[in-house]
């Protein structure tokens, strides 16, 4: 079934040429905003037990001051004692503090990410069809699997340690300045590391951005690889295959020595100079000291202090590097939501159609076109026509369809036929609305195909092709896909209607497990169990691409001739690659070159002596001199 689709004005463009975009940084930011929002008061809470457990922290090396103060002023061991036991406490108290935060910090992060997931997987089953068919799979799923963990680990795991580490080294120079303003000057030496760490901010991001790309573009090379591998094989191409995979790998390989590279440059050189203000504070405490501006306890204190900054700084060095790479992998997450959509315009409430109702299934096949603007729209009725559409597959392309015009009436069996590379396969994604033509109209009931709210184009038009999905569960399961209310009787009557009589013969029936650890389907049995959605969703209009492809051509007619009895009333528009489903139809259109060639019954095309006849007689591997073709044309079962 078929949805539409629009793309708005401020719809980012995708990156580097790849069919699904990344979000800007400003962007990111934003939907980080928003996704802190929600949980605001745990948030805070974060910030606040952060904020008490560097406070905790900082007792320790004033205390230890003190303490040496103590004993060089000849105070008891009593006193020495308390200042020891109030230095246990703190520390025991950093300690829950810490801890609590923790907590605290992983279940945020966890309700946040669940969000991004849910966010995902609802911005995913919106894309487009064709959307998805351009970006590859593999761009889709490095986003859903990959870039989703980085993100769900940061917000778990990076994200608090930061959080604490910031809170520590504001405090820790906070401290140092109390107990001396001028040892704390010698703070700054810190600074020494932000060249380093601005010039590593300016290359990160797009550094990142390239090693996700690169990562996604090998998944989808070796996930097609793997999909294609017997065609592979039987055009020979293991050597071509393995040079593109060998690409790939090195190309990804040099994005992440890149960012590699930006790292080691980073670490050492702000690790360095974090040793800087205690190596400053030893020199500039000691003589102070020695001149008796401040005491030896000051002194421990301050560098105790000082010393105590290199843990949060190595936190927050190794976990910036991560944010980075986190970042990065939000933005391509972010992005999905600015591909193209399927969208529910806010049209009128649509009449009631003349037709038996059914329940509305899920689509076998989804579509959608980018371009086309979603204007409400109700179908007057069931007529489909096809106005002078030409349609091309990108921008600056040869059309592949020029000039079509069709008209298909309300219950009508239209056969479309012509050799390989006519445009049958497009007109049939423009039918569906997968595609919208380049110029001219698609309609159905007067209403632009694409224009229509998903809910009233989901009645209408169905797309099978012959690449379906069992999906793991029961075969209950799978058909009540198409209709989850549908009683047991229902759907062996749907399994019944396309000649899947093995499926009464499971030994669990409708219980058996389909897929991994139970059956698994071979191809004639998926299309089957697909058209049995079909059937259940009970559609309007039925466009078949190559759905029994997979089938023999006994079997294949068998299923056809079913299912034209249980869509009698309903629209069939048929691919047909085997002519008895031409001799069938009320109607044939004869696709060549792209354009409509011929249209009529199939007596009427043969007597005409065109190219449709030309086809009959071939396909029955006769010239067209050679007898007539018997009537019923089960023929040679030739493909």
């Amino acid at each position: 079934m078929t949805s539409t689709a629009t793309a708005s004005p401020a719809q980012a463009a995708p990156a580097d040429g790849a069919a699904l975009p990344v979000a800007t940084p400003a962007a990111t930011r934003r939907a980080a905003l928003r996704l802190i929002r929600p949980d605001g008061p745990a948030f805070a809470l974060i910030l606040v037990l952060n904020a008490l457990a560097a406070g905790a922290g900082l007792a320790g090396p004033w205390l230890l001051g003190r303490i040496v103060d103590t004993v060089r002023g000849g105070g008891g061991v009593r006193t020495v004692d308390r200042l020891a036991l109030v230095l246990l406490v703190c520390a025991l108290g950093q300690l829950l503090l810490t801890r609590y935060a923790r907590v605290a910090g992983h279940r945020f992060g966890e309700r946040t990410v669940a969000r991004v997931r849910e966010r995902f997987t609802d911005r995913t089953l919106a894309l487009p069809a064709a959307t998805v068919e351009r970006a590859g799979s593999g761009d889709l799923t490095t986003r859903g699997t990959a870039d989703i963990a980085s993100v769900a680990w940061t917000l778990r795991d990076a994200v608090p340690e930061v959080f604490l580490a910031s809170v520590q080294v504001l405090f820790l120079l906070g401290a140092v300045a109390c107990v001396s303003p001028l040892l704390g000057l010698c703070g700054l030496g810190l600074l020494g590391g932000l060249p380093a760490v601005r010039w590593y901010l300016r290359r990160a991001h797009p550094a990142y951005l390239a090693e996700g790309a690169a990562t996604s573009a090998l998944a989808e090379l070796l996930a097609a690889t793997a999909a294609g591998a017997r065609t592979v094989e039987a055009l020979r191409l293991q050597e071509r295959r393995r040079t593109a995979g060998e690409a790939a790998i090195a190309h990804c390989r040099d994005t992440r020595t890149r960012t590699l590279f930006l790292r080691s440059v980073l670490l050492p050189t702000v690790d360095a100079a974090s040793l800087l203000p205690v190596v400053g504070v030893l020199l500039v405490g000691g003589v102070l000291h020695g001149r008796g501006a401040v005491s030896l306890g000051a002194v421990v204190a301050a560098a105790l202090y000082l010393r105590q900054l290199s843990a949060p700084v190595e936190t927050i060095l190794f976990r910036l590097e991560q944010l980075q790479s986190s970042g990065a992998a939000f933005a391509r997450v972010e992005g999905l939501g600015r591909a193209p959509r399927m969208t529910t315009p806010a049209a009128p409430a649509a009449p009631h159609l003349p037709r038996p109702s059914r329940e509305p299934g899920p689509s076998p096949a989804a579509a959608v076109v980018p371009d086309v603007p979603a204007v409400p729209a109700v179908p007057a009725d069931d007529r489909i026509d096809v106005t002078a559409v030409h349609y091309a597959y990108g921008d600056g392309q040869d059309d592949v369809l020029r000039g079509v015009e069709l008209t298909v009436r309300p219950g009508e069996r239209l056969a479309v036929v012509g050799p390989s590379g006519a445009g049958k396969s497009t007109l049939g994604r423009l039918l569906a609305g997968i595609d919208a033509p380049r110029s001219g109209a698609v309609t159905v009931g007067g209403a632009p195909v694409a224009a229509l709210d998903p809910e009233v184009l989901r009645r209408q038009i169905v797309l099978v092709t012959q690449e379906h999905h069992v999906f793991l569960g029961t075969l209950r399961d799978n058909l009540r896909l198409a209709a989850p209310g549908a009683g047991d009787a229902a759907l062996h009557a749907a399994l019944v209607a396309v000649g899947a009589e093995w499926a009464a013969e499971l030994p669990d029936g409708l219980d058996s497990a389909l897929g991994a650890g139970g059956l698994r389907l071979d191809g004639a049995q998926s299309q089957q169990l697909a058209l049995a959605r079909v059937v259940l969703a009970d559609p309007h209009t039925l466009i078949l691409d190559e759905a029994t492809a997979l089938l023999d051509p006994r079997t294949a007619r068998h299923t056809e001739r079913a299912l034209a009895a249980v869509l009698r009333g309903r629209t069939v528009i048929a691919i047909a690659h085997r002519l008895h489903t031409a001799h069938d139809a009320d109607r044939v259109a004869v696709m060549e070159g792209g354009r409509l060639a011929e249209l009529g019954s199939h007596e009427e095309l043969v007597a005409a002596g065109g190219a449709y006849a030309a086809l009959w007689h071939s396909w029955h591997g006769r010239g067209p001199s050679g007898p007539p073709a018997p009537e019923g044309g089960s023929g040679s079962g030739r493909p």
